[in-house]
């Protein structure tokens, strides 16, 4: 869709295609429909990536229960009245009204705006554990979600031919650190799958695998309440899986996994999901940040001291006016209702109308534990087993974008209820080039 250009348009440029950004623009669309239009308005989002991932369902991608095209929304598509650029930001220059943007390929330029959304998001937060860089892998993405789907089934492979019980034994040891949602559903989702392939497997079986969850509090799944976490890991437990709470990862350089408890193994796949920080954009420029790091963000979704600047979502510390004191979690539930706010707050803006407050009542968690097993506290309602994972997929299903998506997913599962999910690690897939270099040099 071509709209016209306006050099006295005022131009909103939106740092990031994650949940923020999309539903920022989604919204947009909507209340200033008729000034993209007439070109009056303009609206750019700077992002790596062409596409959002809606970070729920990568554990069910992990699983091979979704796939993984259909847990991301192509930005393009359902952003057609805003310019995608792919790249990214570097410096903030509000003063000047002005980001140094650094696109996949080409040389960095500033880019002017009238109007700035920060909605860059976050990412996993790291300690200065030795080895964790070279050994572990993150949980944020497709492509590490994915990533791990091909390990376990690959190793699992392995596993079947290897005569070196401790290459075995370090092959079907996986470790997963933090208790948090993607720690506790990935690891359950992976362990679902993993015991429904050894099935396939002449020499393998559940007793072969030891999956492990280091959790450094007393208690995982904090948002679903004490009493619900601790179901949750007795849950785990009776399924075999080790979940060590008050334990820390000390060391895990080459595989050897050394924890805070005493106890040495070695690991062939070691997951870190203990949390997240801003994105390092925050601190790229000259917007007011607070003591975690966060943009300094008002009640109403502004940056605060400054005009004409927003920002929500988790590179936001947003106050939370319904527990004075307390600052808005970083969660998918907060930033699409922040991000609704933020649009309606800069039409708001743009037409000389007072801003609103971002005041939410807060709905509850629902978390799945592999297939047909779950856990839920929603409205002060406690649902655990077959009803918390059908709450669990219904409630994600109405907050995917788009009913393009919807659709999808729905196919997804329907077709898992009548055939069998597939077990086959696609690892080639992550170096494409091998077999033609190998022909090309024999």
């Amino acid at each position: 869709m071509a709209f016209p250009v306006n050099r006295n348009s005022k131009h909103i440029v939106v740092v990031g295609g994650g949940y923020v950004g999309l539903y920022t623009v989604l919204r947009l669309q909507h209340t200033l429909r008729r000034e993209l239009r007439d070109g009056s308005v303009r609206v750019t989002v700077l992002t790596p990536e062409s596409h959002m991932t809606y970070q729920p369902f990568l554990p069910e991608a992990a699983a091979g229960n979704l796939s993984p095209r259909h847990v991301v929304v192509p930005l393009r598509r359902v952003l057609p009245s805003a310019t995608i650029l792919n790249g990214k930001v570097s410096k903030v220059d509000h003063a000047a009204k002005s980001v140094t943007f650094a696109p996949n390929v080409g040389t960095s330029h500033d880019i002017g705006y009238d109007i700035l959304v920060m909605a860059a998001g976050s990412v996993s937060r790291t300690l200065p554990i030795p080895g964790l860089a070279d050994a572990a892998i993150g949980f944020k993405t497709v492509g590490e979600s994915i990533a791990l789907r091909n390990r376990v089934l690959e190793l699992l492979d392995r596993a079947e031919t290897d005569e070196d019980e401790a290459l075995r034994r370090r092959a079907l040891t996986f470790v997963v650190v933090g208790g948090g949602f993607a720690g506790v559903e990935a690891l359950a989702e992976l362990e679902d799958m993993a015991v429904d392939a050894t099935r396939y497997y002449h020499n393998l079986s559940r007793r072969d695998m030891r999956w492990i969850l280091v959790e450094a509090t007393d208690r995982i799944l904090p948002e679903v309440g004490p009493e619900m976490g601790r179901w949750t890991v007795e849950q785990l437990r009776e399924r075999g899986i080790e979940v060590k709470l008050n334990t820390r990862l000390d060391s895990c350089v080459g595989g050897l996994v050394k924890l805070s408890n005493g106890e040495e193994f070695e690991s062939a796949t070691i997951v870190w999901t203990a949390g997240v920080k801003p994105s390092p954009i925050a601190g790229a420029g000259d917007l007011p940040l607070d003591e975690r790091g966060r943009i300094k963000t008002t009640t109403r979704l502004t940056v605060a001291g400054v005009q004409d600047a927003f920002c929500a979502g988790d590179v936001a510390g947003v106050p939370d006016v319904t527990n004075p004191g307390q600052y808005c979690a970083p969660n998918a539930q907060h930033a699409v209702r922040q991000a609704r706010v933020l649009a309606d707050n800069i039409t708001r803006r743009l037409r000389g109308e007072p801003l609103v407050e971002y005041r939410h009542r807060y709905v509850g968690s629902v978390a799945g534990l592999g297939l047909h097993k779950g856990v839920a506290n929603v409205y002060g309602i406690k649902l655990r087993g077959f009803p918390a994972w059908f709450m669990h997929r219904t409630y994600h299903l109405s907050r995917v974008p788009t009913l393009n998506r919807k659709v999808r997913v729905v196919m997804d599962w329907t077709l898992a209820l009548f055939f069998k999910r597939e077990t086959v690690s696609l690892g080639e897939i992550e170096a494409p080039r091998s077999e033609f270099r190998k022909a090309a040099s024999s």
